[in-house]
């Protein structure tokens, strides 16, 4: 087993430098994992172009997929760290814990500079979802399901029963077309789905869309509406949209951005709900897992051919021809 490992650091703007640390033994619920592969999730880019604020110097990254050091067990593992006792653990609101840390989101430090999964080991700490992989789940279906396809579970879960309900998506990325397949798969009886990219409205269809439409162009009557793009001009579209008894979740606006108008007495006369949702619960990592292992989806085909951790720079400042990039540690 190797005695050190490698991490690629950012150091802001588009710095990003390879560095060696020890490989540390695991304490008392601690995991050691050997990366296998990671994805660039979209936030990792709006933190290094300056749209969301992120601690500098850090290793980023939060999606992967890798073996336990010593016991070669496949796992993914959560984003979020929690404590397990204060009162919004207790609730069962560990996304949201009063000591909350993030996977891929703290500064780099002496104390746990295995914090990303950019790097050939990630640190697990104590408090962190760690859900098994079956081996039919390729590293590129299952690296996503930290992020990307363990959100979406928790939106579809607020969302309640899709069941014969027309369905609206806002913004067909990865978690939006993780969504599209979800909605599919739960028996919504239309699923209307908006971007701005006409690649991704392609795409779409692939993963259960009904119908496409691009951006700004008038959007029919939905039950649930999910916001994937975090844009002001498409929530206030979304909103607009729903039927008496709707609901519009918002998912994808995680960075400042311009406030939305909304008119109070059209939601009380409509009886329409506006919520959000913001990271998962460990159940929707284990929900995650078996949607992916269970689906016929081409979710290989949303990833990037994977390079080594000497381009990480390029890939988080360069544009994408897919939803995902991809990291191998071992190519470097």
């Amino acid at each position: 087993m190797a005695r050190s490992a490698r991490v690629a650091v950012w150091r802001g703007g588009a710095e990003v430098t390879s560095e060696t640390v020890p490989l540390p033994s695991p304490g008392q619920g601690e995991t050691l994992v050997e990366i296998d592969l990671a994805t660039v999730c979209g936030s990792d880019h709006h933190t290094v172009s300056g749209r969301r604020p992120g601690a500098c110097p850090s290793v980023l990254g939060h999606e992967g997929v890798g073996r336990i050091a010593g016991t070669g067990q496949r796992v993914v593992w959560g984003v979020t760290v929690s404590c397990g006792a204060c009162d919004r653990c207790l609730r069962g609101l560990t996304a949201k814990c009063r000591r909350v840390r993030k996977l891929g989101h703290e500064r780099y430090e002496p104390g746990w500079p295995l914090s990303g999964t950019y790097a050939t080991h990630v640190l697990l700490p104590a408090g962190t979802a760690v859900v098994p992989v079956p081996d039919t789940l390729t590293d590129e279906v299952a690296a996503p399901a930290g992020c990307a396809t363990a959100t979406v579970m928790a939106a579809l879960e607020r969302a309640g029963s899709l069941n014969g309900r027309r369905v609206l998506i806002v913004g067909a990325g990865m978690l939006g077309l993780t969504a599209v397949a979800a909605a599919a798969g739960a028996g919504a009886a239309e699923i209307v789905v908006s971007d701005v990219e006409p690649a991704r409205l392609e795409l779409a269809v692939d993963f259960g869309a009904t119908s496409t439409l691009p951006a700004a162009q008038t959007l029919p009557t939905v039950d649930v509406a999910l916001d994937f793009s975090g844009a002001a001009p498409a929530i206030e579209e979304a909103l607009a949209a729903l039927d008496i008894g709707g609901s519009l979740l918002l998912v994808g606006s995680v960075s400042p951005g311009p406030a939305i108008r909304l008119d109070p007495e059209d939601v009380v006369r409509g009886w329409r709900s506006v919520s959000g949702v913001h990271n998962y619960e460990p159940r929707h990592l284990e929900q995650a897992v078996a949607f992916l292992a269970a689906s016929t989806r081409p979710w290989a085909d949303l990833v990037e051919a994977p390079v080594g951790l000497d381009r990480v720079g390029s890939l988080l400042t360069g544009e994408l021809g897919r939803p995902r990039a991809s990291v191998r540690p071992a190519n470097n």
